[in-house]
C-alpha cells in the first residue's frame, strides 16, 4: 500500500488522525507559524489546516510535492485557491461537518438577542435584579430573513420555523423552487431587507460578498432590525453596522465572526447592543469529530485517486 506524508498544522481530532495513519505518515505541528510552514512543507504530499493557517501562494510554490490541501471545516478563504489551481493541487473541505453546530449557535444568538440573556446573567453575577428592565420579545410571528439558503441556512430555517417564525430566503445560487424546498419563501435581497425583523447571514466570503451588508443595505432595512452573522468576517461592513446600532436603525447584533480575528476590544464588540462570541460556530465536540473524520477520508481519497465528495478546486 502506498504511503504518503501528511502534515496537520491546526490540530485534528484523534478519530481523523487514526484514519490517516492507516495509509500515511502523519506529522502534527500545531501552532506552526508562516515561516516554519514554508521550511517544512516541501516534504509533504498533503496539508490539513483549519481556519488559523494561511495557505498562501508561496506555500504552494515551495510545496512542490503537495497534491492536496484539506480544510477541516467549511470556509476556504484562508487558502489561495487560484495558486492551488495553477499548481495543480487539489483543495477539499468538510462542509457537512459543522452544519448543525453553526445552525444551533445562530439560534442561540437569536434567542439571546430576544431575551437579553447575556445581560441578565452578567447582572445576576453582580448581585443586580433587573427584572423590570429586561423586557424581551417573542420569536413567534416575527420574520426571519436568511441570506444564503445552503445547508446551514436551511438548517436555521427549519429551527426557526419551530418557533413559528415567517422565513424569507435569498440565495442567488438557488432557484426559487430550491429555496422553497428548504423552508423559506423566496424573495429578492431588497425585499428581504425590507420585511425582516431579524436577518441571518450564511454565505461564504468572496469578492462578491465582501462588504455586502453595508450602509446602503442598512438603509433598506426596517427600523429596529437585528442582524446575526455566523458566516465569515468581512461580509458585514462593521463600520456601517456600528453606525446603524448608534443611530437606532439596528436594535442589536449577534456576531461570531469579525473582519480581523481576534478583533480585540473594539467599539463594536463592546457595544451594549452586540452579543459577540469568538468564532465558536464549529466548536462543538460532535462537529470537530465529524470534521476530522470527513477531511481524513477526503484527503486520502485525493491522494489515492478516489472519488471526491467535496472538491473545491
Amino acid at each position: 500500500m502506498a504511503e504518503f506524508n501528511v502534515l496537520v498544522v491546526d490540530g485534528l481530532e484523534e478519530s481523523g488522525l487514526a484514519i490517516l495513519r492507516r495509509s500515511a505518515h502523519v506529522a502534527v505541528q500545531e501552532g506552526v507559524q508562516a515561516e516554519e510552514l514554508l521550511r517544512m512543507i516541501g516534504d509533504y504530499e498533503a496539508l490539513i489546516v483549519r481556519g488559523r493557517t494561511k495557505v498562501t501562494a508561496q506555500v504552494f510554490e515551495v510545496g512542490r510535492r503537495l497534491r492536496v490541501v484539506g480544510r477541516a471545516g467549511v470556509g476556504v478563504d484562508n487558502i489561495d485557491l487560484q495558486a492551488a489551481k495553477e499548481r495543480g493541487v487539489c483543495v477539499v473541505n468538510a462542509p457537512a461537518s459543522t452544519t448543525l453546530a453553526v445552525a444551533e449557535l445562530t439560534m442561540a444568538l437569536i434567542l439571546s438577542l430576544a431575551r437579553e440573556t447575556p445581560r441578565a446573567d452578567a447582572a445576576m453575577k453582580q448581585g443586580l435584579w433587573l427584572k423590570k428592565e429586561l423586557i424581551g420579545f417573542e420569536l413567534s410571528g416575527k420574520t426571519l430573513g436568511v441570506i444564503g439558503v445552503g445547508a446551514i441556512g436551511a438548517a436555521v430555517a427549519r429551527r426557526a420555523a419551530a418557533f413559528e417564525m415567517k422565513i424569507l430566503g435569498y440565495d442567488p445560487l438557488l432557484s426559487t423552487e430550491q429555496i422553497a424546498q428548504r423552508g423559506a419563501q423566496p424573495v429578492s435581497l431588497a425585499e428581504l431587507y425590507r420585511q425582516s425583523d431579524i436577518i441571518t447571514i450564511h454565505v461564504p466570503l468572496t469578492a462578491e460578498t465582501r462588504g455586502m451588508v453595508d450602509q446602503r443595505a442598512f438603509e433598506q432595512m426596517k427600523p429596529g432590525v437585528r442582524l446575526i452573522c455566523t458566516a465569515r468576517g468581512g461580509i458585514v461592513d462593521e463600520a456601517a453596522l456600528l453606525a446603524a446600532l448608534e443611530s437606532g436603525k439596528a436594535a442589536g447584533a449577534g456576531l461570531d465572526v469579525f473582519a480581523q480575528e481576534p478583533p480585540g476590544k473594539s467599539a463594536l464588540t463592546a457595544h451594549p447592543k452586540v452579543i459577540a462570541t469568538p468564532h465558536i460556530g464549529a466548536q462543538t465536540a460532535e462537529a470537530q469529530a465529524r470534521a476530522a473524520v470527513d477531511i481524513a477520508h477526503e484527503v486520502l481519497a485525493a491522494l489515492q485517486g478516489g472519488a471526491l465528495r467535496w472538491k473545491v478546486v
